[in-house]
C-alpha cells in the first residue's frame, strides 16, 4: 500500500512537531515510533519544560562549526517562541540565568505544538517503526513496519541517542551515513561524571552534597551549583562542564570560588586559633565537606597549621583538581554532542547539499547547546528554518 505525501518528518518531538507547524498549504506526514508525541518535552526542566533561555545565543552552543547555528538562532529567536507561549495563554517564569518554565505542566508544551500542528494540516503518526528510508527518481520511499510512504521531501527530526529508555537511537545518523553524509562521532553531553573506584569509596560519604561552585576546563568555565552523588559528579555545573570534557581530561573545582581562602585562612589563624579546620571550613562550605577536605589536615587547630599547611587546605577548596574516570553515558545524557555534521547542510534551510530534498534538524545534527533551555531554542530555530523552507 501506497500512500503519498508531500513532506514526511520523521520523529515527533520539539523540533519535528515545529517544522510540521511551519510547512502550512502542504500534505505533512510525521511520524513516531512513540507511542506519545514530545516525550522529551514532558520529562524536561522536572516536568516544568525550560523551554528556552532569555540570553540565548550562538555563545552557548558547540559544534565542529560554531557559525552554523547563527542563521537559524538569528531568524527565529526566544523572543518569537516566548510571543508563541503567550499566544497559547501559557504562563511562565524564569527560574535562574535567563532560564523559562512553564508554571504549570510541559504539557502544555506539547499541547501548543500539537495544536500548532493541526491548524497546519498535518496528520501525525505514532507507534509506528520507521524500518527504511531511501531515494527513487524524485521522490523519498519511507518504509514501516505496516506501509509503504512517499514523499517529494524527507526531514529527519529523530534527535540523537541520549536516553535510550525513551526509545531514543542512532537512527537518524544510520539514515545519513546511508546517503553518504558525515557524522561528527556522537557523545553523551549534559551529562553527570563518574570516579575511579579509588576516589569513589572516599568520596561516597559526601553523596547528596550541594554547593556553589566555579569548575573549569581548558575549554570552559561554569559558574554553578555542584552535587557529590554516590558514583561522581552532578549538578548544572558538572553537566555544563562534561560538554567539553574528554576521557582523561581533568576539571578544577572551585567550592568557594567568591572567597580567596588562603588569605583568610592567615587571617583567621591570628584571629580564631583554636578553631578546628572543619569547624572554620564550615563557614564557607556545607559540614560534611568541610569534614572531608579537614581529614586531610594532621593539626586540629588553625594556630598550629604552618602556611604550607594552609596552602593545601586552600587548594583543596579553591582548586581542587580532579580526573573522573568517565561520565554515565547516553543513560543520563540530557543531549547528544556530535551528530550529522554542518557542512554537509544548508544552514539557512537544513537541507543537505548532497541530496535535495532531505533535511536534518534539532539534535541529530552537529549543534549542541549549553545546558538552561537553549537546546530546545535550537530545535525551535533549526525547525523554523527547515520549516519555511518546504
Amino acid at each position: 500500500m501506497t500512500t503519498d505525501f508531500d513532506i514526511i518528518i520523521i520523529g515527533a518531538g520539539a523540533a519535528g512537531m515545529m517544522c510540521g507547524a511551519q510547512a502550512k498549504g502542504r500534505s505533512v506526514l510525521i511520524v513516531d515510533h512513540a507511542d506519545k508525541p514530545g516525550e522529551k518535552i514532558r520529562i524536561s526542566g522536572g516536568g516544568r519544560c525550560n523551554f528556552t533561555n532569555l540570553y540565548c545565543g550562538p555563545d552557548n552552543f558547540i559544534s565542529e562549526n560554531p557559525h552554523f547555528c547563527k542563521s537559524s538562532l538569528s531568524r527565529y529567536t526566544q523572543h518569537d517562541f516566548i510571543a508563541l507561549v503567550e499566544r497559547h495563554g501559557i504562563a511562565y517564569h524564569e527560574k535562574t540565568k535567563g532560564q523559562l518554565f512553564c508554571d504549570g505542566k510541559s504539557q502544555q508544551i506539547i499541547d501548543m505544538l500539537l495544536a500548532e500542528c493541526e491548524r497546519a494540516g498535518n496528520e501525525i503518526r505514532l507507534s509506528t517503526e520507521i524500518l527504511g528510508v531511501e531515494k527513487k527518481d524524485r521522490d523519498f520511499v519511507v518504509t514501516t513496519e505496516h506501509q509503504t510512504l512517499t514523499a517529494d521531501k524527507v526531514v529527519m527530526a529523530c534527535g540523537g541517542p541520549s536516553i535510550p529508555k525513551m526509545g531514543a537511537s542512532r537512527f537518524g545518523y544510520q539514515i545519513a551515513e546511508q546517503f553518504g553524509l558525515n557524522v561528527i562521532e556522537p557523545v553523551p553531553a549534559l551529562v553527570p561524571l563518574t570516579f575511579t573506584d579509588g576516589l569513589k569509596a572516599p568520596i561516597k560519604a559526601l553523596s547528596g552534597v550541594s554547593v556553589d561552585s566555579r569548575v573549569s576546563h581548558p575549554g570552559a568555565v561554569f559558574d554553578e551549583a555542584l552535587l557529590f552523588t554516590h558514583r561522581g559528579l552532578s549538578g548544572p555545573a558538572i553537566l555544563q562542564i562534561s560538554s567539553y570534557w574528554s576521557p582523561g581530561d581533568a576539571i578544577t573545582l572551585n567550592l568557594a570560588p567568591q572567597t580567596d581562602l588562603l588569605s583568610v585562612l592567615k587571617t583567621a589563624r591570628i584571629e580564631t586559633p583554636r578553631k578546628s579546620p572543619a569547624v572554620w571550613l564550615s563557614q564557607y562550605l556545607p559540614q560534611r565537606l568541610a569534614d572531608y577536605i579537614a581529614g586531610y589536615v594532621k593539626q586540629t587547630r588553625l594556630a598550629d597549621m604552618p602556611d604550607s599547611a594552609l596552602a593545601s587546605l586552600a587548594l583543596m577548596v579553591n582548586q581542587w583538581h580532579v580526573k573522573p574516570a568517565g561520565s554515565e553515558g547516553f543513560r543520563t545524557a540530557e543531549v547528544t554532542k556530535g551528530g550529522v555534521d554542518t557542512a554537509e547542510l544548508s544552514s539557512k534551510t537544513m537541507e543537505t547539499k548532497s541530496v535535495p530534498g532531505l533535511y536534518f534538524i534539532g539534535e541529530v545534527v552537529d549543534v549542541t547547546g549549553h545546558l538552561g533551555g537553549h537546546n530546545f531554542q535550537w530545535a525551535w530555530a533549526s525547525a523554523v528554518a527547515c520549516g519555511q523552507a518546504l
